[in-house]
């Protein structure tokens, strides 16, 4: 086969460090368009980004040339520095070190959009901790 195909959708996930709830629908409407140039510059097409006041999810096309880790990296370095060079809030912002990552099938593509831009309601029934376990769970991820 002379060329290449690939199209990867993965979900990510990540916190504020500490899991501290800074991300307030101010900081959000900044923050969030912010990303989403960071990942156009990235050559990783975001579908939707949306989360609660300590994390972030999104749902992006991975770039065949780019890591998941260099991609995250570059994502939560540039947006933390957005955040305190621009001083959007009072305290130093910075993520968590990890992040959790899925790949996505066409087939619940939707579903996982559905549920990213349900994040505010999902979040008023369960927190992001039980969230993560779930996930862990469901994808079977050995932790520890």
């Amino acid at each position: 086969m002379s060329h290449s195909f690939n199209k990867v959708w993965i979900h990510a996930i990540w916190s504020t460090k500490n899991r501290m709830p800074l991300i307030s629908d101010s900081l959000e409407a900044k923050l969030y368009p912010m990303m989403k140039n960071e990942f156009q510059e990235l050559e990783c097409p975001l579908l939707i980004i949306n989360g609660w006041t300590d994390h972030v999810h999104c749902l992006f096309l991975l770039n065949s040339k780019k890591s998941i880790a260099e991609i995250l990296k570059q994502i939560k370095g540039s947006s933390s520095h957005f955040v305190n060079g621009q001083n959007l809030i009072s305290e130093k912002f910075s993520w968590q070190v990890g992040y959790a990552a899925f790949s996505v099938s066409e087939s619940v593509k939707s579903k996982v959009f559905n549920y990213i831009q349900n994040q505010k309601e999902h979040h008023q029934r369960k927190d992001f901790q039980q969230e993560l376990n779930d996930y862990i769970e469901l994808h079977k991820i050995e932790n520890g």
